[in-house]
């Protein structure tokens, strides 16, 4: 047992995007900095293209490390004022902010990768990270890629033992996952059969628990298919058979009038059907309090609500609010103390 508090990994996101700047806000005046240890993991050129536009930012606390830490000690060692930075590049380089180029999107991915080497030696206890350009990585370093959920998935291996994990938000009054994600729309309604249907909801189930509504695809979930035959030909036979496994599952629901009755507190959890069908709910109730969690992981992976901003990078105005909120709501998952169970 120790008593120490907590080391958080913070990643730098697209340093051309706003993560950077956010990073540094929140370090000025962490919410409750005793209760967790930061370890950012996070270009040295693209923190330092902020000394302008943060002039009261910690920057003499700022202790650059040399190599990554293999253990807690390490980061102990250098006392309780300093704030670790990890620069997974090491080179220096000039960083636009606002515009993403190659060098933004290797950034981002190595910042990732090392983020991840730490939670899994257990130098951090959580992997917090910050937006990247999903369009950057993909079309100018890594082709095919999707998403921190779709990558952190394959790299740990997890795609090869079926769908045992998902994205799933956490709002003050509202928890939503999703069994697709960053898909276009007509393959994610593709994507919506019993065999997926059945690994997301045991998923949920496993990692989550409590009451499960599954929303409907249809207006009214079908009305009794005369608005369409998917749910009651694949969605109702899924809740069905999760209800034969143990599962507290319900639905399908309407999912006009569901994610109302969740916040009301008739149900701990919506599995929604696709991306927007949940992320407009959570957005509209709660943008920028909400947190994406990472469901089936081997370590804990959270990370904000909203994307890499890049109109206003660099400019000194992005709101730190919204991570300062991640952060807060990542060390109630470490406590144990969520997801919330409503009744």
């Amino acid at each position: 047992m120790t008593d120490r508090p907590p080391v958080l990994a913070l990643t730098q996101g697209d340093p051309a995007g706003i993560g950077p700047e956010i990073l540094l806000k929140l370090l000025t005046s962490p919410p409750a900095p005793s209760a967790w240890r930061p370890l950012v993991v996070a270009e040295r050129s693209a923190l330092e293209a902020l000394r302008a536009v943060l002039p009261d930012a910690p920057w003499d606390r700022l202790t650059y490390l040399s190599s990554a830490p293999s253990s807690r000690a390490e980061l102990d060692r250098l006392g309780d004022e300093a704030i670790p930075v990890l620069d997974p590049v090491g080179s220096r380089r000039t960083v636009s902010q606002g515009s993403s180029g190659p060098a933004d999107a290797a950034g981002a991915m190595a910042a990732l990768d090392a983020g991840i080497e730490l939670v899994d030696r257990h130098v951090a206890q959580a992997l917090v990270t910050a937006p990247v350009s999903k369009a950057s990585i993909a079309r100018q370093h890594l082709p095919g890629f999707k998403g921190h959920t779709d990558y952190l998935a394959e790299v740990c291996g997890l795609e090869r033992y079926g769908r045992d994990y998902l994205m799933a938000f956490l709002a003050p009054e509202l928890q939503v996952a999703l069994l697709t994600v960053h898909l276009p729309l007509r393959q994610a309604l593709d994507g919506i059969e019993p065999a997926s249907l059945a690994e997301a909801l045991d998923c949920l189930h496993r990692h989550a628990g409590g009451r499960i509504a599954l929303a409907g695809l249809n207006p009214h979930a079908g009305e009794g298919g005369l608005l369409g035959e998917e749910d009651d030909l694949v969605l109702a036979p899924a809740v069905a058979a999760a209800r034969e496994r143990g599962l507290d599952v319900h639905g399908p629901e309407s999912a006009d009038s569901l994610f109302a009755r969740a916040r009301r507190g008739e149900f701990d959890w919506v599995l929604s059907l696709y991306h927007d069908q949940g992320l407009i709910a959570v957005k509209t109730s709660s943008f920028g309090l909400a947190t994406n969690w990472t469901l089936g992981l081997p370590f804990l992976r959270t990370s904000v609500d909203h994307g890499t901003a890049f109109p206003i990078a660099g400019r000194g105005i992005a709101d730190a609010g919204p991570l300062a909120a991640v952060i807060e709501t990542t060390l109630g998952l470490i406590a144990g103390e969520l997801p919330k169970k409503r009744g």
